[in-house]
């Protein structure tokens, strides 16, 4: 398939699911955009992911630390300032868990492979442990930090209302509602920024340390400092989706530092296919509804997690993505041949 057709259908592809997702409080059910708001959070997660194993081939196991630490930071500034507003709720988390990045990157980043990996789940335990020994005023103990109140969405709450009522339906939009729509926004901005930062000089650069790092060393490129930024970046903007899901649940804990967070976010990337960006976002979207489905069945889901999991890595290596890829390759080569004379 010619490099147009595949980018057109790429496109169009990509077209067609921003356009089911934009559409969606409009025709699913309060229960499956509930669903929605978790699967685009999580969304962000493996996109950060995505930044750091696909681009610059770093396979951190521990990334629930920054993903953790921007929910506990949004829900303590939320109950320590009741009027703080969602600027701050989310900014604030976002710069914590880029603060927190910079000694964890610069620790980790100074050996590669299996060793960069163990490291990153040991510095990711060791967070997990400290929170879930702090003393109860601090991070609420096992039960963790609850009662967070949402900030009010009114510019969100009036739109929605407004195009509510070009649709010919009752405004009384349930507020769940509004908040997947800014979910929604913050995850297409992600979308966007990371696609244009991959498409950047320093994008090339990252792949270039990721292909050969010793020859861009050669180079002059300082390449530690990359794959820091690269980090700090990926940290931030797990601090984002920590921080939003947060303000959906009404409260944090430290089971989100936990090791697994970091296996699940990586089995989401690795499934949808890395190196794309949205192929990680379908796979948070996949894992998500499997996990949920799986866990209303038995107690041992993540084992059929796992085989699942298995699965893929056996028979589609490259990720849902490439297989949808490959349908589109097919079907267009299919057509091109009963058009031939």
């Amino acid at each position: 398939m010619s490099a147009p057709v595949r980018n057109a259908a790429r496109h169009g592809l990509l077209a067609g699911a921003l356009l089911v997702l934009f559409s969606l409080t409009f025709w699913a059910p309060t229960f499956w955009v509930s669903i929605a708001v978790q699967a685009l959070i999580f969304a962000i997660f493996a996109m950060s992911v995505d930044l750091l194993l696909g681009y610059a081939g770093l396979p951190s196991f521990g990334h629930a630390a920054f993903y953790g630490t921007g929910a506990l930071v949004c829900a303590k500034l939320a109950l320590a300032n009741p009027g703080l507003g969602l600027p701050a709720l989310i900014g604030g988390p976002m710069a914590a868990a880029a603060l927190l990045a910079v000694p964890f990157g610069a620790l980790a980043l100074r050996v590669r492979g299996v060793y960069f990996l163990m490291l990153t789940l040991a510095f990711g335990q060791v967070l997990w442990a400290l929170a879930y020994q702090a003393p109860p005023e601090w991070l609420g103990g096992s039960d963790g930090l609850i009662g967070v109140v949402r900030p009010p969405l009114e510019l969100i709450q009036r739109v929605d209302e407004q195009l509510w009522l070009l649709a010919g339906v009752s405004p009384r939009v349930p507020a769940v509602r509004h908040f997947y729509n800014l979910t929604l926004g913050a995850a297409v901005l992600t979308l966007a920024v990371l696609a244009l930062l991959v498409r950047s000089p320093f994008g090339r650069t990252l792949e270039g340390i990721r292909e050969n790092e010793h020859r861009m060393r050669a180079l002059g490129c300082p390449t530690f400092r990359y794959q820091l930024a690269a980090f700090v970046a990926a940290g931030a903007l797990a601090g984002l989706a920590g921080a939003l899901l947060t303000l959906f649940n009404g409260f944090a804990n430290s089971s989100s530092l936990y090791w697994t967070i970091s296996g699940l976010v990586l089995i989401a990337a690795i499934v949808g296919g890395v190196r794309t960006l949205v192929g990680p976002a379908l796979g948070a979207f996949v894992v998500l509804i499997v996990q949920d489905a799986l866990s209303s069945y038995s107690q041992r889901w993540p084992l059929v997690l796992g085989a699942i999991f298995v699965g893929f890595v056996l028979f589609l290596p490259n990720g849902l993505l490439s297989a949808g890829r490959a349908l589109v390759s097919l079907g267009v080569t299919g057509r091109r041949a009963r058009d031939r004379p």
